[in-house]
């Protein structure tokens, strides 16, 4: 049985041209396997060279092509282009939201890998470096939740309706990344990295929304890992408290004879 042809409407802007964005329509007919990356590329090779949009690997892998298909954040490259036509065989792509639009479907990630960089996302190891190599147990590792197969995508930070009103906020990307080292046993700095996630724009900023689990394509739970942070820097905030509390009472009979 024939595949019907399907409507793609694409979100075009030029800013060298075009004041504000606008729709286009293209009409194709898919293969069965065709994914929504194919149906870009068809356009671009036989119907407008001048569409842009950003791709690399194709395997969900390097998370370049992450857009806002009919509302939400996937990656094109490992969606079926039937999976994401209604009724009328029609799909609506954009760019990712709350970031500025340098051309059609490719936005300015800049603030993104700002906010990625703020959280030192490298290990940071003690002095005394082993000999062969650090020792992690199954169980340490069990405990991060799998949030080193973060591909970097952007998905998570773009459907966060924070990052919307507040470009400040760390975001869930950078957070998880930060969940990773504090909870890594070799990494040494996790308190210094609890006391600079516990400012405004960090762990307390976020309102569990949720949006960043729908839109992660390895479906991770950044909003679990951010409230184990907020969770850890009010542990840390309670022990400093009473630390201080602590030297503030006990008087030394040297300094006050």
């Amino acid at each position: 049985m024939a595949i019907e042809a399907a409507t793609i409407r694409i979100q075009r802007f030029n800013p060298d041209k075009d004041k504000k964005p606008y729709i286009e329509t293209f009409e194709l007919v898919p293969e069965r396997d065709t994914t929504v990356l194919d149906a870009l590329h068809t356009i671009k090779a036989e119907r407008d060279g001048s569409l842009t949009f950003r791709r690399s690997c194709r395997h969900a892998i390097c998370g370049s092509c992450a857009m806002n298909v009919n509302g939400q954040n996937i990656l094109v490259c490992k969606t079926p282009l039937q999976d994401v036509l209604d009724k009328k065989r029609r799909t609506t792509i954009r760019p990712l939201p709350y970031l500025p639009i340098i051309k059609d479907l490719v936005v300015d990630r800049s603030s993104f890998w700002e906010q990625y960089l703020r959280v030192k996302p490298w290990l940071l190891p003690p002095a005394d470096v082993p000999e062969k190599e650090f020792r992690v147990s199954p169980e340490e590792v069990a405990a991060l939740n799998n949030a080193e197969t973060c591909i970097m995508c952007g998905a998570c930070y773009s459907a966060c309706q924070v990052i919307g009103m507040n470009k400040e906020y760390i975001g869930p990307h950078a957070l998880l990344k930060a969940f990773l080292r504090i909870l890594d046993p070799r990494d040494m700095a996790p308190n210094e990295r609890l006391q600079d996630l516990a400012g405004g724009d960090g762990v307390y900023r976020c309102h569990t929304i949720f949006n960043c689990i729908d839109a992660c394509p390895k479906d991770l739970n950044p909003t679990q890992a951010i409230e184990t942070l907020r969770k850890l820097a009010q542990k840390r905030e309670a022990f400093e408290s009473a630390r201080q509390d602590r030297q503030l009472t006990i008087k030394d009979p040297i300094a006050f004879d």
